[in-house]
């Protein structure tokens, strides 16, 4: 089974990459590094890039690193890149005030996966997790916004769904590409070496 360096230290992230990559052949290492520098920047894929290509070079090998973000359209992208800030300043609650009176509740999870591989060169794949943000928190499961994201086709916020479920209803398409493309360049090193 081929190896793949996930530089995180959520274990929801953790489990839902080796819940979708294991059928598919890989094995996920769990490698979390303290006080990972984080770039400030308006965009998900250039903090996943950034991040990606300094936690390649400090380990040594090639990585995975995923930097993602919650999207809301009716606040004009708001809080996005800056989700994790936001988070740990107004929280759920106040993205429920900001939302208060918005009929447009359509909102998205942007997730960008970035892998740097052996030599230092970045490719990024990403994917949205369609849904809209609830009235109110529900649920006791997950982390971060889960209580408040209602994930397009879900009964209930992501925070009603435990771990074994609540996986399944993000967006995987990021996951896929990566592999198509990791068997690509290993198919062009094989062929280039014959």
């Amino acid at each position: 089974m081929r190896q793949i360096v996930y530089v995180t230290g959520n274990a929801s992230k953790l489990f839902l990459a080796r819940n979708v990559l294991k059928p598919l052949g890989y094995e996920v290492i769990g490698k979390k590094i303290e006080n990972l520098p984080e770039i400030q920047s308006d965009s998900i894929v250039e903090v996943a890039e950034a991040s990606s290509l300094y936690a390649a070079k400090k380990l040594k090998c090639a990585v995975m690193k995923n930097d993602s973000g919650l999207v809301i359209p009716a606040l004009h992208g708001f809080p996005s890149a800056y989700s994790h800030y936001v988070e740990e300043t107004l929280g759920a609650d106040g993205i429920l005030k900001l939302m208060d009176q918005v009929s447009n509740r359509e909102a998205y999870f942007l997730d960008a996966f970035s892998y740097t591989d052996e030599h230092f060169h970045t490719k990024t794949f990403t994917c949205k997790t369609m849904g809209k943000i609830a009235l109110e928190k529900q649920g006791t499961y997950g982390h971060g916004y889960d209580d408040i994201f209602i994930p397009s086709g879900g009964k209930g916020t992501l925070s009603t769904y435990p771990d074994e479920e609540r996986w399944k209803l993000f967006n995987q398409d990021a996951f896929l590409e990566l592999v198509k493309w990791l068997e690509e360049q290993e198919k062009n090193h094989s062929s280039d070496s014959e």
